[in-house]
């Protein structure tokens, strides 16, 4: 494994579960938007990527509907929805021994930076990050490949080769190839198995262990070329 310096984390589904409070958020503005779904499994295709883009693939929302139905769903995000989420078993200990191996950590998000913020702090995990990217509340910058893009504008100190972004959707994976950095597809998110192997991560993990072990090469279960043959990922 190449000697990575920065590390890259998604976050809805990647560091925390946040199925009740993403899904209950879109039912509320599809309610105001005279559309009524009670199955929130349904809703889980909003968890990872941008609203704007969900919103309309999913439901078919022009452009000016769109930002009123994400209006719709800030009101309840806001007041309740960001808080109905947990961590990841493991998350707190992994990200505390990334930073005593040494490494940078940044969220990249497409979720607002304001809302990323406010989570990270709700979970006494803000102190790990030294940088949190997201969307902006105006609708720009919402595509990992932009996100990743200003991170690595910011760090350009570093070379591609020292980056790594991990996460649980395709979208995080396209967005680390556009960029030409390496990835960890996160299977125990939100996105399928099949869905993180067609989009050709570097490498892929089952789950938050398994992200250590690749990491964290002399506090884990082995090294991190013994678990790259083992697996037979590159």
């Amino acid at each position: 494994m190449k000697e990575y310096k920065i590390i890259l984390f998604d976050l809805d589904g990647t560091l925390s579960d946040p199925k009740i409070g993403i899904t209950k958020s879109v039912q509320h503005a599809l309610r105001k938007m005279g559309i009524i779904e009670a199955d929130l499994d349904k809703l889980e295709c909003f968890i990872g990527p941008p609203l704007q883009a969900s919103f309309h693939e999913y439901y078919c929302f022009d452009e000016k509907n769109t930002k009123i139905a994400i209006e719709f769903y800030r009101e309840r995000f806001k007041e309740k929805g960001m808080y109905e989420n947990e961590l990841y078993e493991g998350i707190p200990e992994l990200l505390s021994s990334l930073k005593d191996y040494g490494y940078k950590l940044v969220i990249a998000t497409s979720k607002p930076t304001e809302f990323s913020e406010q989570i990270l702090e709700y979970f006494q995990i803000d102190k790990y990050f030294d940088l949190v990217i997201g969307s902006n509340l105006d609708g720009t910058r919402t595509s990992k490949t932009e996100i990743i893009q200003y991170i690595l504008d910011k760090y350009n100190e570093h070379s591609a080769d020292e980056f790594i972004m991990i996460g649980d959707r395709e979208h995080d994976i396209i967005g680390a190839i556009n960029t030409g950095i390496d990835s960890i597809g996160a299977a125990y998110g939100y996105g399928s198995h099949e869905e993180l192997k067609r989009s050709h991560p570097t490498y892929m993990a089952s789950n938050v262990q398994e992200i250590k072990d690749l990491l964290v090469r002399d506090m884990g279960t082995g090294s991190s070329s013994q678990y790259q043959e083992m697996h037979g990922y590159r």
